[in-house]
């Protein structure tokens, strides 16, 4: 039983803000504002991702304007507050993923590190676009119909033996009624369908 996977490069944003090693602390500010982001990649050459700046980069010069760091754990943010360039700023080496991961991997990849947008780049490391949190929340804006769809052709069709189910989704909750012989089918067939793109839960009223 397999369910379509949608990829990075299906809900990323292609056209991605970003900065060089030498634009300034105002620069950046302005450009964030501009765009609505939260975060942008810093790049080098033809396009090589060497780094990021986000808005926790830039607060340690409000954060630290008179007062001096009082914890061990604050040098390394005070260090930040009389930076004037990207280079000074950025967080380096940057958290990237490539464009064929899924959306879990990248999804983790954001909760691990605690970032909210990760530049997408390819196998030199040339940015190719940015995702973000919103982004991965896109597949939740699937129709149910969509689902319905995938569910009955990728995972209910693919059951050995056949059997027969009856199925609805409700705004992405998907809920099944009828019986099955075999009750080892029950996690099995309840994890294919959570792999469906836009399933927010999964309930059960089977025999």
């Amino acid at each position: 039983m397999t369910a379509s996977r949608y990829i990075v490069s299906d809900v990323m944003t292609h056209t991605a803000v970003a900065i060089g090693r030498e634009a300034s602390y105002k620069e950046i500010v302005e450009l964030m504002h501009q765009w609505k982001v939260s975060a942008v990649p810093v790049l080098e050459g033809e396009g090589r991702v060497v780094g990021v700046v986000s808005e926790a980069d830039l607060l340690p010069k409000e954060e630290f304007r008179q007062d001096e760091p009082k914890l061990p754990d604050q040098l390394e943010e005070a260090s930040k507050a009389d930076a004037v360039l990207a280079e000074e700023l950025m967080s380096s080496p940057a958290v990237t993923v490539h464009p064929d991961a899924t959306l879990a991997e990248a999804a983790r990849i954001m909760a691990r590190k605690r970032v909210k947008r990760l530049p997408v780049v390819n196998s030199l490391g040339m940015l190719e676009g940015v995702v973000s949190r919103s982004d991965l929340l896109k597949v939740f804006l699937r129709p149910d119909e969509e689902i319905d769809e995938e569910i009955r052709s990728a995972v209910v069709a693919e059951l050995v033996p056949p059997v027969e189910l009856d199925f609805s989704v409700l705004d992405g909750v998907v809920t099944l009624r009828g019986s099955l012989q075999n009750r080892s089918l029950v996690p099995l067939l309840a994890r294919a369908i959570r792999a469906v793109e836009g399933v927010v839960d999964v309930r059960m009223e089977l025999v």
